[in-house]
This record gives structure tokens, C-alpha cells and sequence, in this order.
């Protein structure tokens, strides 16, 4: 059990793994600030900020963009069950293009092992082909990322809607 009230950024960078560089960062986008300041202007961290540093983080290992994670902990709508489901979806959609990719080449290998001699040009299409895939590929997944942030825009539109009937 932690005993200690507050840490500072340093004695929390040294427990955490992290770096006093990313500790800062993520106070300067506003995604993690510390909880008080001592009159020197240290940050200081209690037991509540380091809850919410490990969820960071989880989400992080997920690979949560921050300005996600960030949009994700400011929701009231917070369910990590659909956090999963979008990382799910996301990394179905990710073996499936790869899966694309290795079919493209083997497809390459076996011309290849047909004709001793491969020309260039069709060498080059084929790579052009490929590179075809994955600009499709990344261009789906940018609009993914973008539907993400609209859904997480609107959960935070919803939550900023319920906190002013509450007013």
C-alpha cells in the first residue's frame, strides 16, 4: 500500500517507468495535471492523480491516441468495454490489410519463381500495387480515427449538454 500523500515529478517519473519530459507534456495538454503545486511551483502528485495516470497509460498500451485518451476521461460516458470493442474493430481491420499485403507478396514470389527473369516494369508495378494497398489502407484508417474523434466528440457535447441542464 502507498503511504506517501504526494510526489513529486521526478519520484513519480521514477515509479512510473515515464519520463519528467512526458510527465510535463501530458500536464501541458491538459491530460494529466497534477493535483497541487508547492509555492515553489513543483508539481505534486497524490494517490487520485496516479489512478488516473495507470488509466492513461492502459488506454495508451491500446494504442488510444492522447487526444482520445484525453476525451475518453473527460466523458461520463466512459465504458471501457467500448474502449475494447473500437481497439478490437481497429486491430481486426489492421490483420486485415496486412493479410492484403502478404497475399500481394506471395503473388510477387510465385511470378517471380515462374519467370527466372522478372522485368523491371513489372517489377515496379507490382510495388506500385502494393503501395496502392497501403496508401487505401492508411487513407481508411485516417477516416476511422476521424469517425473515432466524432463519437468522442459527442460524448463530450452530450456530457458539457447534461452539466448545463443540471445549472
Amino acid at each position: 500500500m502507498i503511504t506517501k500523500k504526494y510526489w513529486k515529478v521526478g519520484e513519480l517519473a521514477k515509479l512510473t517507468g515515464l519520463t519528467i519530459r512526458t510527465l510535463r507534456y501530458y500536464d501541458q495538454i491538459g491530460l494529466f495535471i497534477p493535483s497541487e503545486y508547492t509555492s515553489s511551483g513543483y508539481r505534486l502528485y497524490n494517490e487520485s492523480d496516479i489512478k488516473r495516470l495507470q488509466q492513461i497509460l492502459a488506454l495508451k498500451e491500446l494504442d488510444i491516441s492522447l487526444e482520445e485518451i484525453k476525451a475518453i476521461l473527460a466523458s461520463d460516458d466512459y465504458n471501457p468495454l467500448d474502449i475494447l470493442y473500437i481497439q478490437m474493430d481497429r486491430m481486426k481491420k489492421n490483420i486485415h490489410s496486412q493479410q492484403i499485403l502478404l497475399k500481394e507478396l506471395q503473388h510477387v514470389v510465385r511470378l517471380m519463381q515462374k519467370d527466372e527473369e522478372l522485368t523491371i516494369e513489372h517489377f515496379t508495378m507490382l510495388l506500385q500495387m502494393m503501395r496502392k494497398s497501403h496508401e487505401e489502407y492508411f487513407l481508411k484508417q485516417k477516416t476511422q480515427v476521424d469517425q473515432s474523434l466524432d463519437r468522442l466528440q459527442a460524448m463530450l457535447t452530450n456530457q458539457q449538454k447534461k452539466e448545463e441542464d443540471e445549472k
